[in-house]
């Protein structure tokens, strides 16, 4: 049986044609991530980290190579199966937020389990329990535009975790925020993610985030995956 929560990437390759000219933007990727490890990716801009995490998140596809999470490989599944996979297996939590703005928290948290057709009055418990696991069940009629970033933050936390998700994807969750906020919020998904025993993939341009939040560190340069020394 595979545990929940575990990551193959194998030979990994993402090129993305422009008229002639065809950009290699990961190149033979390999990573092995056990189930509940913790795992930051480091590089500059432009080395490859958001597409890495899409692609694992399913949503785009490799050129190349395989991504295998929980013993299933992303690249022969149909959107069909892609788009179960997204609604229960994994959760990203994204550096801009990604809350729908018509919307307000509640329904923000509760979009996830409509996907999974959770029942209505399970929704309705859940995204309650899990706003506020986040400190924002008092905010949760207001819409995005009036909150603020960190509680926007604190939403996409809550709306990633409302599924337990077995693997979670931080593309720079506190990269829009300041370093006390973005602290507070840091720590809300790293209690979550040892509460739960998730599996974490975070990536940052911060080596000393990095350091604080996972178990292993990788670099990403030019497309390149580099262990840490």
């Amino acid at each position: 049986m595979i545990a929940k929560g575990s990551v193959q990437i194998r030979q990994l390759t993402k090129q993305f044609q422009f008229q002639s000219l065809c950009i290699s933007v990961l190149r033979s990727v390999n990573l092995e991530i056990e189930p509940g490890q913790k795992i930051a990716i480091l590089g500059k801009s432009g080395s490859g980290k958001s597409t890495l995490l899409h692609l694992l998140a399913g949503l785009d596809v490799p050129t190349s190579g395989q991504l295998i999470v929980n013993g299933a490989d992303l690249g022969q599944m149909n959107a069909f199966q892609l788009a179960g996979y997204r609604s229960r297996e994994v959760a990203i939590v994204f550096q801009a937020f990604h809350l729908v703005s018509h919307r307000t928290a509640l329904e923000n948290v509760m979009l996830p389990m409509m996907f999974a057709k959770v029942p209505r009055r399970e929704r309705y418990q859940l995204a309650n329990h899990w706003l506020d696991v986040v400190g924002l069940n008092q905010r949760k009629s207001h819409r995005p535009s009036q909150l603020s970033g960190g509680e926007r933050q604190r939403v996409a936390i809550a709306r990633a975790m409302v599924n337990r998700p077995a693997l979670l994807l931080a593309d720079e969750p506190s990269g829009n925020l300041d370093s006390q906020t973005g602290s507070a919020v840091m720590e809300i998904i790293l209690q979550q993610v040892h509460e739960h025993k998730m599996t974490m993939i975070l990536v940052t341009h911060d080596k000393e985030l990095a350091k604080q939040s996972a178990d292993q560190m990788v670099y990403l340069e030019d497309g390149i995956l580099i262990p840490s020394p």
